[in-house]
């Protein structure tokens, strides 16, 4: 990669954005894909496979989480190293970081056949939805080290600052999902499992792509097979900020199961519903994903090369960006909502569960990106155990609490609905005030002080 690509030179509004772009691309891709399964499922094999394949983002993220936790971890060790230009600290934390997805990737591939249509059938899954289910999340997570490798390799791509090659290899396998899916489903008239296999295959094809670029690149991140090993000091700094994000993945996924399990209640045709809502939500998500993405990397590699006013400065204008762009889409959402459900399905049903719930959360958006911002500026810092308290306890136990309550007072879908708003509401004040105090770049401050003090 070029020098000139690193975030800690240049114009910050400049490099946020030109880093930035390049990930809005490819997430609205991924979701694309995403949503073009549920299109296909949708419309050539009705709401059963609809619902089956709708209710998976739950139970997937809180599997795949932990480890995405610890990948996230990952990227702020590389980036701090790459920005303070400590070339062997950064390839011993890039080879580390491929070893542990290796690992991750076989066990998750494990557990995820095996537990997964146990915890469906904890979640109440419907009875004739429930086989087109366990089908789905066998074959999704018999290829899930595609999955994980996948986004090990990503995430050190854009550590350094490059988005621009993730973009480029999920593009094709975003066409080769969609082919496949228009293959298997509408061409060979094969079942919901399909569509996973058509993801695991596109996901296998992206992670190869971006492992031989590692491979060939000139640049000190180079990836070397024979140097593929755990080494210890990494390891324990990978862990140490990747274990409170693992965490906080997971715990706010059991949290969403737990909503979604509440969903299901409601029978098949809210399940579709509300599925195809949280396709569309996907949506709302690309500029909280790009921006909270471009803030930890950003911030991380300016405190590395302790620059930290413009690391300050950096985190002010991301937030502000993500959040104006997130409620845009909202409110595009809300007015749109009859239109967009009923591209996945228009039963009515499942058309008047999906706008009810758009109607419900949309306006709010701004407020769940504030909340991803801020904890991505902490994470990068190096502090991930702040929002993993944060969400830990508003988004799993008061969210659960909330909905246990109120749903015994007022059997209502939409108090489920309202859990998702209330809770970001919570955190968007809590991490405001962390931010304006500035905690969140102390620690790195304080230790430069120490550093100077000695060489006086």
């Amino acid at each position: 990669m070029k020098e000139s690509l690193r975030m800690t030179e240049g114009s910050i509004s400049r490099k946020i954005i030109l880093f930035a772009i390049p990930l809005f691309l490819g997430n609205l891709f991924q979701q694309l894909y995403n949503t073009a399964d549920s299109l296909i499922v949708g419309n050539f094999l009705g709401s059963n496979a609809l619902a089956a394949v709708s209710s998976s983002g739950n139970l997937i993220f809180l599997l795949i989480g932990f480890i995405s936790g610890i990948s996230m971890g990952a990227g702020v060790v590389i980036a701090r190293y790459y920005g303070a230009k400590q070339q062997d600290y950064l390839r011993r934390a890039v080879h580390t970081t491929v070893a542990f997805g290796l690992l991750s990737g076989v066990l998750l591939t494990i557990v995820g056949m095996y537990f997964a249509p146990k915890i469906l059938v904890l979640m109440g899954t419907p009875k004739d939805v429930l086989p087109e289910s366990i089908t789905y999340f066998r074959i999704y997570f018999a290829g899930s080290i595609g999955v994980v490798m996948y986004n090990i390799f990503v995430g050190i791509l854009q550590s350094v600052g490059d988005s621009r090659h993730p973009l480029i290899y999920l593009i094709i396998s975003s066409c080769i999902n969609v082919v496949l899916d228009i293959f298997f489903i509408a061409g060979l008239h094969m079942g919901v499992g399909s569509a996973a296999l058509a993801t695991a295959i596109s996901q296998f094809v992206s992670a190869i792509l971006c492992m031989v670029h590692l491979m060939r690149v000139k640049e000190e991140y180079r990836l070397e097979l024979r140097a593929i090993r755990f080494d210890k000091l990494m390891l324990k700094q990978i862990i140490e900020n990747g274990v409170p994000s693992g965490f906080q993945n997971s715990v706010i996924s059991i949290a969403n199961v737990f909503v979604q399990s509440n969903i299901n209640a409601f029978g098949k045709l809210a399940m579709a519903g509300c599925g195809s809502y949280s396709k569309i939500e996907g949506f709302a998500f690309l500029p909280v994903t790009c921006f909270s993405m471009a803030l930890t990397t950003f911030v991380s590699q300016n405190l590395g090369a302790r620059q930290y006013d413009r690391a300050k400065k950096g985190a002010k204008f991301g937030v502000i960006c993500s959040v104006l762009i997130a409620e845009i889409i909202g409110i595009i959402i809300y007015m749109t909502a009859p239109t967009c459900i009923a591209a996945f399905n228009s039963d009515p049903g499942v058309l008047h569960y999906g706008v009810m719930q758009a109607r419900v959360a949309s306006m709010f958006y701004c407020l769940l990106s504030f909340s991803h911002c801020i904890a991505a500026v902490l994470r990068g810092s190096g502090n991930a155990s702040a929002p993993m308290y944060v969400m830990l306890c508003d988004w799993c136990i008061f969210r659960v609490a909330y909905i246990a309550v109120a749903v015994r007072l007022l059997h209502d879908i939409r108090v489920v609905f309202w859990a998702y708003p209330l809770t970001w509401s919570i955190s968007s004040v809590i991490f405001l005030v962390m931010f304006l105090r500035g905690k969140w770049i102390y620690g790195f401050e304080k230790s430069d002080e120490k550093i100077a003090k000695k060489k006086a």
